[in-house]
């Protein structure tokens, strides 16, 4: 019974990083790259939007960087957060 509670505990920790989502207030530039529809123009941007006006206060607020818009949202609104610890993705998809 041990082994298998010990098995499903590191189940669950290896799997949690895939549903990791990036935290758009504290994340690279690069980091914010591997985001669907963002390069490195548009993570420049979110960047320098938050160093002017501060953290965001909600995902939604990323709608308000220039370039920014309702087609990106949709894209990349399940895999960001304005809370947690940036966790980099394996894979990128292609497509942006």
């Amino acid at each position: 019974m041990k082994k298998l509670f010990l098995l499903l505990i590191m189940l669950v920790a290896f799997t949690g990083g895939a549903y990791a989502a990036v935290n758009i207030n504290t994340a690279s530039q690069a980091e914010l790259e591997t985001l669907q529809g963002i390069g490195p123009a548009k993570a420049k941007a979110i960047v320098e939007y938050r160093k002017k006006r501060g953290p965001f206060k909600s995902p939604d607020d990323l709608e308000k960087v220039s370039g920014i818009g309702p087609a990106i949202m949709k894209r990349v609104r399940k895999d960001i957060t304005v809370g947690g610890t940036t966790v980099k993705k394996e894979n990128k998809s292609v497509g942006k």
